[in-house]
């Protein structure tokens, strides 16, 4: 059995050698680095690149992609169901810190920390400001997976209500509803925090449209970690910018990286994080840990037990 990087891992390298020492593992920088013998040979991809057929064409004998990021939109899936190479993903090494991520954006616009720097740098002290409790609010993910899920975990500790949209309305731990996401428009407006953890798929690009948000409440809180395709940038700088919601968080963008003359720096009722909610510094363990789980499982069964992803569903 033949595994071949797609990046290199410092002393992860020397961990997968021992922990596997049946498989010959081959490290490299990316596709460019690997030779034409390597080629012909190897059984599993790991890491990250610029995938494209042309390359996997010359690798007959590939089974398995073990991605080492999230996102798989960019991969060829049509090319991979067809070939039935096996992809997984690494969602669930994003998971503690991403549901973090979204508890802290929360808390922050609850809490008024904005203001309060604000204030912080104006050299005013205002011993008269509110803030709202998280008691009570009703709470949307738009998708109901494993950063939802440990983030409605986390958020009913605060006394909320959680509800969820996912293809088939199917009842999910954490979640006090659950509703297929056809009903959309029914359900948008009960919520004070809109929260889309949806990964791109061609059902989800620019699902939300203008008319979703104005359904929503106008004091709404938008937070975006998902993907940036969910919304148009006109669609969602025209909400902003009119005041259809009182607020956005968002991590993500439908083009980045954002440039300096983005509208998106120009308004003052968002807050932007640069695509970061992912990252930490545990990621490398975690990810090594899920690649050794799943190659065990394939070396006894052909097969992986994690983060598995339906090619042609995209997730």
């Amino acid at each position: 059995m033949k595994a071949v990087s797609l990046i290199r891992l410092g002393d992860k390298e020397e961990r997968l050698q021992e922990a596997l020492p049946n498989v010959e593992f081959v490290f490299t920088s990316g596709m460019d680095e690997i030779n034409e013998q390597d080629k012909k040979d190897l059984d599993i991809l790991f890491g990250v690149d610029k995938l494209t057929e042309a390359f996997l064409d010359e690798c007959p004998n590939l089974k398995w992609i073990a991605w080492y990021a999230t996102g798989v939109d960019k991969l060829p899936l049509a090319y991979l169901q067809q070939r039935n190479i096996i992809l997984t993903n690494n969602r669930d090494a994003h998971v503690i810190q991403m549901s973090e991520f979204i508890i802290g954006y929360i808390l922050a616009d609850y809490k008024n920390m904005r203001t309060s720097y604000r204030n912080q740098v104006n050299r005013h002290y205002d011993s008269r400001l509110i803030s709202k409790n998280l008691n009570g609010q009703n709470i949307l993910f738009l998708g109901t997976g494993s950063i939802a899920q440990r983030t409605a975990q986390l958020a009913k500790a605060f006394g909320v209500k959680v509800i969820g949209i996912n293809t088939t309305g199917k009842e999910v731990e954490y979640f006090d509803e659950t509703y297929n996401i056809e009903e959309l428009h029914n359900i948008v407006g009960l919520a004070d925090i809109v929260i889309n953890t949806l990964p791109q798929t061609p059902s989800t690009v620019h699902l939300l449209t203008k008319r979703h948000f104005q359904l929503m409440k106008d004091i709404a809180l938008f937070i975006n970690v998902g993907r940036g395709s969910i919304v148009e940038n006109d669609v969602i700088i025209d909400v902003l910018k009119n005041n259809i919601i009182r607020h956005a968080y968002l991590d993500v963008f439908e083009n980045e990286p954002l440039t300096e003359d983005s509208a998106f720096y120009d308004l003052d009722n968002i807050s932007i994080t640069a695509h970061i909610s992912g990252n930490n510094t545990e990621f490398s363990d975690v990810v090594t840990d899920t690649f050794i789980k799943n190659l065990k499982a394939f070396l006894n069964k052909d097969d992986v037990i994690e983060n598995k992803i339906d090619t042609s569903k995209g997730y």
